[in-house]
């Protein structure tokens, strides 16, 4: 389908005459634009003629042929008013609109052309559509040579879209051209710094401010908001303030942006630790008239909660609450573990109802957070007690929770109730949990169901989940247990296979294991791996070694054990001081058996 303009005073003998021939030309005895012959084919069933203004006859089936020719003898359009019209009507066209830029290119050859800012603004419509990224820098060019710009709002609009497409190029080369208007230079500026907040490049945002000012352009608004957040962004609180000073001196017309300035003055002091100074200014606009909305109180009760001012943040926590202003689960996660902190786990509960009065629902960090701090202030049974009753209440518990529950329930012996729970995690997709699998492993090593957990493992693996070093210390432990070397030994390499760093955990779990099958050869080997990698000696591994190095009769390697864990601050409890001991002087080493005493007796 294709739209043509025709001029107003043609003829209907013109017209007729068209029709009889199946062909229409758009023509004038004006040499001004003698490069334009335009040639359609029509289907007579579908032209249809209006005689007002400039009509655009709807063509199907039909076939263009466009010549281009600056032979000044060819007819050309009658004026450059009629020659927008007609490069307009082909733009709003998606079939003609590269012919009409062809047009427009061929046009500037001509001295008197100046092009519209309407014919600008489809241009970049276009180009923008196409992503001809290489047009848009030559279109650019031509805003500077002809001194004509488009509308703000397209200005702006054509700034964003390149910074979406991540073309900086192009955007510096732009607002090099905008500047020159003060207008539209002030919204391609803020649709700069806007793009570039979005995409967390805040340096960029910096420079494009700092641009502003030495071009002297006036901020807006807007800009305040954006340079604000860059900076609050960086955590340059100072400079957050100082522009805020500056915003208020101003006295701009700031109504639509007042309260996200405030904002983003009172969240970026929260977050650097000066609540009290940011409900200073929570008060001083409040005093203002300027509306309160939910992100400035969950930015002030977070900044209260996290600065474990209690009561403070129970007030505003109260007030926002009356008025209808708690909207974002973080803030309710964020008095939940304030409270933990406190110990006042009763209350931790009252949140929970405040979430669901407030028709929020109870996240699964919510649940995990108050289901651990149960844990850690109460203990696992209180833990239990309070996730049965938190979902009996309707609680719908995540992975995150699932896997902290499990694990109370493994660490307090209810086994069938850890293994119901599992299940009922895995029905819900839930089943890539590595933390759950590792209580699981770990619940089935404890109570020596050897083969559940190797069946578990094996299970995890076919679902395309990485066994990491907590199941494997759990699975070595289990096998050294039962003394068989050869599977602690075959896990062992099929960590080290799948680049499954040992901890210190696993190297007293394997050297454990040597020890009890009386391979202390073994020991002394997996030992010196560990500290060639930079293992701390603890108790538990000098435990082991101070046996393994008295059996072997190595005095020389004892001793230095027993120095490098006095350099190390690890001290010896007493059955590992006597052992020691004995071993010395077995050696009949007195001087060491006196360092011993004067070192570590006592400790």
């Amino acid at each position: 389908m294709a739209s043509i303009s025709s001029c107003s005073d043609c003829s209907l003998g013109l017209i007729n005459t068209c029709l009889k021939s199946h062909k229409f030309t758009l023509f004038s005895t004006s040499k001004t634009f003698p490069f334009v012959t335009l040639t359609y084919s029509i289907n007579l069933k579908n032209f249809q003629v209006n005689s007002s203004g400039w009509p655009s006859p709807i063509l199907e089936d039909a076939s263009t042929t466009i010549e281009m020719d600056s032979d000044s003898q060819q007819k050309s359009l009658p004026d450059a008013k009629k020659f927008d019209s007609f490069l307009y009507g082909m733009l709003q066209d998606p079939q003609t609109q590269q012919l009409a830029y062809e047009y427009y290119n061929k046009a500037k050859e001509i001295p008197e052309f100046r092009p519209q800012k309407t014919i600008l603004k489809l241009l970049i419509r276009y180009l923008l559509r196409s992503k001809k990224w290489d047009l848009i820098v030559s279109l650019s060019e031509d805003f500077k040579f002809y001194n004509v710009l488009p509308d703000g709002y397209t200005c702006s609009r054509l700034v964003a879209s390149c910074i979406k497409a991540r073309k900086f190029k192009i955007v510096n080369n732009l607002l090099e051209v905008f500047k020159t208007d003060g207008i539209i230079a002030v919204l391609a500026f803020s649709s700069a710094m806007r793009g570039y907040n979005k995409l967390h490049m805040y340096s960029s945002t910096i420079l494009v401010y700092e641009r502003m000012k030495s071009a002297g352009i006036v901020l807006d608004s807007g800009c305040y908001c954006q340079i604000m957040e860059a900076f609050h962004k960086i955590g340059e609180t100072d400079k957050v303030v100082e522009l805020f000073h500056e915003f208020e001196g101003k006295k701009l017309d700031s109504t639509p942006f007042s309260t996200e300035v405030y904002r983003i003055l009172c969240e970026s002091l929260g977050k650097s630790g000066r609540a009290f100074e940011a409900f200073k200014f929570f008060g001083d606009m409040r005093k203002k008239g300027i509306l309160e909305d939910s992100s400035i109180y969950g930015s002030l009760i977070c900044s209260f909660a996290s600065a474990g001012e209690v009561k403070v943040a129970e007030e505003l926590f109260k007030e926002a609450e009356e008025k209808r202003m708690l909207r974002d689960p973080e803030v309710f996660l964020k008095v939940v573990l304030m409270y933990i902190e406190q110990g006042s786990m009763e209350k931790t509960l009252e949140i929970v109802e405040s979430m669901k009065n407030s028709n929020l629902k109870v996240s699964d960090c919510v649940l995990c957070a108050i289901v651990n701090g149960y844990s850690k202030k109460r203990g696992y049974w209180s833990a239990v007690k309070v996730y049965e009753q938190l979902v009996s209440q309707g609680c719908i518990p995540g992975q995150v929770t699932y896997a902290s529950i499990i694990n109370a329930y493994c660490r307090i012996g209810l086994y069938s109730k850890a293994e119901m729970v599992f299940l009922e995690m895995q029905q819900k997709g839930f089943d890539k949990c590595v933390v759950a699998y590792s209580s699981m492993v770990a619940m089935y090593g404890k109570a020596g169901r050897v083969r559940d957990a190797m069946r578990l493992v094996a299970k995890m693996k076919a679902k395309g989940c990485e066994p990491n070093v907590w199941i494997y210390n759990s699975l070595m432990d289990m096998h050294g247990r039962a003394k068989n070397l050869r599977q602690v030994e075959k896990l062992w390499k099929e960590m080290k296979r799948r680049r499954v760093n040992p901890d210190k955990v696993s190297y007293t779990t394997v050297i454990s294991a040597h020890n009890k099958a009386r391979e202390f050869e073994m020991c002394v080997k997996f030992y010196s791996d560990f500290r060639m990698n930079g293992g701390v000696i603890d108790r538990a591994m000098a435990g082991i070694m101070v046996g393994v190095f008295s059996k072997l009769s190595r005095i020389e390697e004892l001793v230095k054990l027993l120095r490098d864990m006095k350099s190390e601050g690890t001290k010896l409890d007493e059955r590992l001081y006597h052992s020691a001991m004995n071993a010395l002087r077995d050696a009949g080493l007195q001087m060491q058996v006196q360092w011993l005493q004067q070192n570590f007796e006592g400790t």
